[in-house]
């Protein structure tokens, strides 16, 4: 074999020989999986959901006559102040009946001064003329009765001297009576004091049928509905106008009851219209309803706003709103892909319980509900570690436990796809990972996309 084939044979030999050094070398480090490194950084939760303007109190405003409308005297949009005549009824009848129940007023009035003035003086005056009147008779009668005694009188003049004097002491006690009713506390005063009564309750009501002629502002208010037009016929109980009392604005959401754990009265709010996207305004939680809706599985939140509400604010319009529901200023992150998939975990986590430590915010029993696992490159080698969980966003996790600052650990774009397992070689390729302080959905929604419901922490 001459020197030159000879020569190639031994390079190609050489080649073949450190492939084969390579790819062993290769094999025994593992391969590539990407790392981000444990570090503090400030996180915040926030959950997003629709609402809609609603004010403290909405009234329906409607007649208590049966009537024809003679003029409405408002318009959608108005502000109206508390006395505000809102619709005015046609009311000549009831005027007609007012002045009726007026004069039977003032007769009743005229009967029962009569009867306290002219009337107790005639009855004085007639007890004054029977009283004399009796005693002339009874003075007669004696006489009468001596002189029959002495012979001179009949039985029958002493008989009609008896006569006259019953008479006579009938009359006083009619005119004593009738001095008795014509008293403050007499039959007749009562009953004329009685008729006065009556006279003034037919007034009143007469006044008070021309008043609901009248459809009055019962406060300051807004009109948001006009459902009546001059010459309209309207009857009781049939809404004519809607009202929005004067009132701080409020927002009102069904939010799903999986997240009351979060929600607390007082939580800062940003909201934004969704008919005015780059308008935001700040708002916080008022309160949060005591029962919650069977049917919708659903609880009702308001929220009130921070500061004056916006000009383009309007009655229940849509708005998309962001509630913080938790905060910490510093913390030790990881991004949600760094997670061991929870298929996995259940497969690993029998084997994993001595790896679950306390930790200073509590025993293992009220830790152990929030323990999650992830791959830690520890001397070349990816190992499974059990970590407990604090705060979560969309995109993040606070970890309380399980890691220190600066270890890396694997995520999931760099072979976390159930093919890289607890044990195995792995060459580490650290990836730049900077966490968002918000946990917003995508962390870059932008405002007009800040309505969709319920799109954070699902379920944490």
């Amino acid at each position: 074999m001459s020197r030159r084939p000879l020569a190639l044979w031994l390079l190609g030999l050489a080649i073949l020989l450190a492939a084969v050094v390579g790819v062993g070398s290769l094999w025994l480090r593992g391969p590539q999986a990407d790392v981000i490194e444990v570090q503090r950084a400030p996180l915040v939760r926030t959950l997003q959901f629709s609402a809609r303007v609603a004010t403290l109190s909405r009234v329906d405003i409607g007649s208590t006559l049966t009537g024809r409308v003679a003029q409405v005297r408002v318009r959608e949009g108005a502000e109206v102040r508390k006395g505000d005549v809102l619709v005015q009824l046609e009311d000549s009848e009831w005027r007609a009946a007012l002045v009726q129940a007026e004069a039977g007023e003032a007769q009743a009035r005229a009967r029962l001064a009569g009867l306290r003035s002219s009337g107790r003086s005639a009855s004085d005056a007639a007890l004054s003329q029977a009283e004399a009147t009796l005693r002339a008779a009874s003075s007669a009668f004696e006489r009468a009765r001596r002189l029959k005694a002495q012979g001179f009188y009949s039985d029958a003049q002493l008989d009609e001297a008896r006569r006259v004097l019953d008479v006579a002491q009938a009359q006083q006690h009619s005119a004593r009576a009738q001095v008795q009713a014509n008293a403050d506390t007499g039959t007749d005063i009562a009953q004329a004091q009685a008729q006065l009564d009556v006279a003034r309750a037919a007034s009143g009501a007469a006044r008070s049928r021309l008043a609901q002629a009248q459809l009055l502002a019962p406060t300051q208010a807004r009109v948001l509905v006009r459902s009546v037009e001059p010459g309209q016929i309207v009857q009781p109980g049939k809404a004519l106008l809607s009202l929005a009392l004067a009132g701080p604005t409020q927002f009102v959401a069904q939010v799903d009851e999986r997240f009351l754990e979060q929600l607390r009265t007082g939580q800062q709010a940003a909201v934004v219209a969704d008919a005015f996207p780059g308008q935001r305004f700040a708002a916080r939680v008022l309160s949060i309803a005591p029962a919650v809706d069977a049917q919708r599985g659903a609880i009702e939140v308001k929220f009130a706003l921070a500061s004056e509400p916006p000009a383009f604010l309007r009655e229940d319009m849509t708005l998309s709103v962001e509630v913080e529901t938790g905060r910490r200023d510093s913390a030790l992150v990881l991004p949600q892909s760094a997670l061991w998939p929870l298929d996995a975990e259940a497969k690993a986590a029998e084997g994993m319980a001595s790896a679950v430590t306390t930790s200073p915010d509590g025993p293992e029993s009220q830790r152990v509900g929030n323990v999650r696992y992830v791959l830690v490159v520890e001397s070349g080698r990816a190992q499974l570690r059990a970590v407990h969980l604090g705060l979560h966003t969309l995109g993040a996790v606070e970890v309380r436990d399980g890691l220190a600052e600066g270890e890396q650990v694997l995520v999931r774009s760099g072979g976390m796809d159930g093919s890289l397992q607890p044990g195995q070689r792995v060459r580490a390729r650290p990836v730049h990972w900077a966490p968002s302080a918000t946990g917003s959905p995508g962390n870059g929604a932008r405002a007009e996309d800040a309505g969709s419901a319920m799109s954070n922490a699902m379920g944490r």
